[in-house]
């Protein structure tokens, strides 16, 4: 059966995207730009296959559908900036195959201007063909939440480079959600992840503040959220955490516009602190209970940067490990999800009983609440547990 849709990138973006389409019924092939951050299992892999999706290593394959959706992950480079660099080698692949009528469209994170000006040449450059009327260009803001149980399909912001561009997207998004939201154009579509990914790291640096604050005054912050909560206006509950991982990069919009976006540039420091917040939390409790961090045992649960998926994109309790390691702890680890964890290019103990290591260690640091966890059994058995996720049973552990 030939394929309508291809997707080119089969990282965190991509394949939540193939998948919805085959249970869409749509025919979709994958595309991989380079080592993809997510995986399919094989009885996932299975099932999709069974319902109309065909892995794919032949970029001609990518000429015969009439939707392209780019997906290719856009990590933060050493410069702090987008790294564009699989977008540019999945829009290359796609321009020497790409056919009048096809329909493009970019769902990867990246700046206003960047599908006109960036993405838009490479396109036309490779293909001799015109966006905007040879074939129909728009983007798409990927709307991904890792993990969450809730399958319901999120609506879908659309802008397009002509109206004929934006009907077009909007027909196929269609067939996979109730509800197309039509932006003004490129630039507005690609604001509003913009916007998305700045508002959830703008609201839990304030979290985070707030926890290092509280923990000052003695005042339980997991209650004060617990509380405040209930109100059924102008609030929205975020949680603070060791750090803020995941594919979603805040962007300041320094050297990109006149003026950066100062509050994400300080949500951004305050983020980044958590992890040696953390050390410094658990150094503390250790001291208080008339140990050193020097030669303590301390295991960490959970080195994923959200809990119940296998990826570490971005995740602090790296970071963490490293530190914990330069005060001389002797650090372990257990994570369901990770069957292996290198800190500094050395392997790091894995736990294989979890209780009787909890046991053991002289500090357990709860960093992802997995759902295999038994939390109240963790905190009978830990000798001293820091909880930094507010999970665990009122009292029943020292909390973040």
């Amino acid at each position: 059966m030939p394929a309508d849709l291809a997707v080119i990138g089969l990282g965190p973006y991509g394949l939540p995207l193939a998948q919805a389409a085959v249970t869409a019924g749509i025919p979709t092939i994958g595309y991989a730009t380079g080592p993809e951050a997510g995986s399919l299992s094989p009885a996932e892999l299975r099932r999709m296959r069974s319902t109309g999706f065909r892995p794919c290593t032949d970029p001609a394959q990518l000429g015969r559908v009439r939707t392209a959706v780019i997906c290719a992950p856009t990590p933060r480079g050493a410069d702090g900036e987008l790294d564009l660099g699989q977008v540019e080698a999945a829009a290359r692949t796609l321009a020497g195959q790409l056919r009048p009528h096809t329909t493009v469209i970019l769902e990867s994170p990246v700046l206003p201007g960047t599908t006109e000006d960036y993405l838009r040449p490479i396109l036309e450059q490779g293909s001799g063909l015109r966006a905007g009327r040879d074939f129909h260009l728009a983007y798409s803001p990927s709307r991904v939440d890792p993990g969450s149980r809730d399958h319901a399909p999120a609506p879908k912001v659309i802008g397009g480079l002509t109206p004929a561009c934006t009907e077009s997207a909007a027909a196929f998004y269609g067939r996979l959600t109730d509800k197309v939201v039509r932006a003004r154009g490129l630039r507005e579509a690609e604001a509003v992840r913009l916007l998305e990914t700045n508002f959830r790291h703008v609201n839990i640096a304030l979290a985070n503040e707030m926890a290092v604050v509280c923990h000052e005054l003695g005042v339980d912050l997991w209650d004060v959220i617990r509380c405040a909560e209930t109100k059924p206006y102008g609030f929205q509950a975020f949680r603070p955490g060791p750090g803020v991982g995941g594919h979603g990069v805040p962007q300041d919009l320094t050297g990109h516009a006149s003026r950066g976006l100062r509050m994400v540039e300080l949500a951004q420091q305050v983020n980044e602190r958590m992890p040696h917040y953390v050390v410094q939390r658990a150094a503390a409790l250790l001291n208080e209970h008339g140990k050193s961090a020097r030669g303590a045992r301390v295991l960490l649960l959970g080195v994923t940067y959200k809990a119940d998926l296998a990826d570490q994109q971005g995740t602090p309790a790296h970071e963490i490990a490293v530190r914990l390691m330069e005060l001389g702890a002797s650090v372990s680890y257990h994570d369901p999800h990770i069957p292996a964890w290198h800190v500094l290019d050395r392997p790091v103990p894995r736990a294989d009983s979890l209780y009787e290591a909890a046991a053991a260690a002289d500090l357990t640091l709860l960093l992802q609440p997995h759902r295999t966890y038994d939390l109240q059994g963790l905190s009978v058995k830990a000798q001293l547990l820091l909880d930094t996720r507010g999970v665990t049973p009122t009292g029943a552990a020292h909390r973040l």
